[in-house]
Formats: structure tokens, C-alpha cells, sequence
């Protein structure tokens, strides 16, 4: 597979590194709107081709993009290469809109095209054991979703800028950068919720910096909290009768354990695991759907993708978040 790069940051280099490491797939080219600071990731990563227009960018030598832009880029830049005939895998949130997605699925769909959502939490193997683990541990009445996490930005932000993931205008802020990865889980493991309630704190910049939210099912209730002006050490927690699953990262899935009721017992379900490997199954995976390979289990990463986009709406609308 021949990759090009849409963005330079750092989730950039990551995925090339997790492509080179698991699939040994080849990056052709990098897109961004400054040469400069292409020619210098270029440098550093080995790529040939620098662009700095989208659309000669869109007919360049190779087969897939992978779209790491501000939040707000990514339906447009996402369309433009679909159009263009490339399989497209796109950083977390895929869209804005649930209307945005579903527009680029169909294009997607209409030209044989793959369009995938690189969140991380669909394409790891203990996934399934978390499935698994789910339903052995008894009723389910509790569950805490968090992902909350000291920005590498937020000392700017204090200094009076406005970094690209503290601005309302770029669609970011804390619950589409980190609570999505709280979303997934919750779609996967248990569905729609029923009710979603809850409150976010903002900054001077109008970003949400950190929130509270309350999913309600038939018989349970899941809370999600998120912060990017903090860090959390506890992690999240699926708790049931006969046991509780333990995941200290709800974004990397590294080191959940299961500790059951009666005996103490506890099990081992994954240990750390490598960024770049966790970025790797994400493209190997993607690499796979491309081939037109396990097509039933794309259309549930589509299916879930539809969801988040749904509820992330609806969470907004809920929180107050606005983008300007």
C-alpha cells in the first residue's frame, strides 16, 4: 500500500511509523500548506514528495490518504480524495456531522472506495476479549468511561495563544479530541444510550476544556468524563456484579485486567503495547478492507462511526459546545 500524508504533527509521524513497523507499507508523498514545514517532516521521515496544493496533492502516485488536519479539514480534504479515487483513513472525528459522514460513505461506497476512521480502540486484539470479559461478569449497573489528559498545548493557551485544539473555529476542544475515545467503547460494548445529560467547562477561547457526561440505558448508567487541562491516574472501569474490568487507557487498551468478586482473582488481558503498534493494526486493518477482505467487520467499523457521529451531535447540543 502507498500512502499519502495529509499533516505534519505529531499523530503524523506516528501513524507513518505504526505503517512501516506493522504492514510495511510505503509513504509516498506529505500534503501541508506551509513547505517549509513539509520539506522539514519529509526530511525527517524519508518521503520523496512534498505538495502544497490539495489538488495536485489528490492525483499524486499512490493508492490511500491518511488525513491528520485540524478537525474542521477533514470532511473537504477527505471528499477531494475520495473524488479523486483514494481509499481514505482518517483521523478521530472522522467528520463534524453526521450528515458530512454520511456523505462521504456514500461517495466511498458509489466508487468502490474504502473510508475508515482511524480510532484506534475498533482495531486492537483485546477488543474482543473485552467483549468477551463483558459478559462474564455478571449484571452490569456502573460503568466510567475517562480519557483526561494534560494538553502539551495548555502552557500556551495559559500564556494568552490560542492553539489549534483550543479553537472553536477548527471544531476541537476536549470532547472531540478525547471524549470520542470514551464514545466508541460505549457504542461498541453497549449500544445507543437512551438519555445523555451532563455539563462541560470552557475556556476564555470558547473550547470546552473538560466534561461530565451521563449516558442512561434500560438498566444502567455509563458516565464519561474528559479533560484536557488535567490528568487522570485511575483510568475506567466496567463494573459488575461478579467482576469489574480494569482499563488504564481507555485510548491504548494497555494493561486491562479483570478482577472477579468472589475470589479475588484477577486476569491479565493485554500488557503495554508500542504507540507505533497500536497505530500499525489501525492500518493493518485498513490495508485488509482495501484488499476486500472481512467487509462485514468494515461495515460495523462504518456502522459505529455513523453512531459516534450521531451522538457526538447530540452530546454537543447537550454540553453547549459551539463552533465558530
Amino acid at each position: 500500500m502507498r500512502y499519502g500524508i495529509i499533516g505534519t504533527g505529531w499523530i503524523a509521524e506516528s501513524f507513518i511509523e505504526g505503517v512501516r513497523l506493522v504492514t510495511g507499507g510505503e509513504i509516498s508523498a506529505v500534503y501541508s500548506r506551509s513547505i517549509d514545514k513539509g520539506a522539514d517532516f519529509a526530511a525527517r521521515n524519508n518521503i520523496g514528495e512534498i505538495y502544497t496544493d490539495l489538488e495536485s496533492f489528490a492525483n499524486g502516485n499512490f493508492d490511500a490518504v491518511y488525513v491528520a488536519s485540524p478537525n474542521a479539514m477533514h470532511f473537504i480534504q477527505s471528499e477531494k480524495m475520495l473524488l479523486a479515487g483514494k481509499h481514505v483513513i482518517c483521523e478521530k472525528p472522522v467528520t463534524v456531522t453526521n450528515e458530512e459522514y454520511r456523505h462521504l460513505k456514500y461517495i466511498a461506497d458509489k466508487n468502490g472506495l474504502i473510508f475508515l476512521e482511524a480510532i484506534m480502540y475498533l482495531h486492537q486484539p483485546v477488543v474482543h476479549k473485552i467483549r468477551e470479559y463483558t459478559k462474564k461478569i455478571g449484571k452490569i449497573r456502573s460503568a466510567h468511561f475517562d480519557f483526561s489528559q494534560l494538553s502539551s498545548k495548555y502552557p500556551a493557551y495559559l500564556r494568552g495563544e490560542t492553539p489549534n485544539i483550543f479553537n472553536p473555529a477548527l471544531a476541537t476542544g476536549g470532547l472531540m479530541d478525547l471524549g470520542i475515545y470514551c464514545i466508541y467503547p460505549a457504542l461498541d460494548l453497549f449500544g445507543m444510550p437512551k438519555n445523555v445529560s451532563g455539563s462541560a467547562v470552557f475556556l476564555t477561547t470558547g473550547a470546552d476544556a473538560a466534561g461530565s457526561i451521563l449516558f442512561e440505558y434500560n438498566d444502567f448508567l455509563l458516565t464519561v468524563t474528559y479533560s484536557k487541562t488535567g490528568q487522570d491516574y485511575l483510568g475506567s472501569q466496567i463494573i459488575g456484579e461478579s467482576g469489574t474490568i480494569i482499563m488504564p487507557s481507555i485510548s491504548k487498551l494497555t494493561d486491562v485486567s479483570v478482577r472477579f468478586n468472589i475470589d479475588g482473582r484477577e486476569e491479565h488481558l493485554t500488557g503495554d503495547i508500542q504507540k507505533a503498534v497500536l497505530m500499525g493494526n489501525e492500518a493493518k486493518d485498513f490495508e485488509k478492507y482495501t484488499s476486500g477482505l472481512d467487509r462485514n467487520e468494515y461495515e460495523n467499523c462504518c456502522r459505529l462511526a455513523d453512531e459516534a457521529t450521531v451522538l457526538t451531535e447530540k452530546m454537543r447540543s447537550v454540553l453547549g459546545i459551539c463552533f465558530k
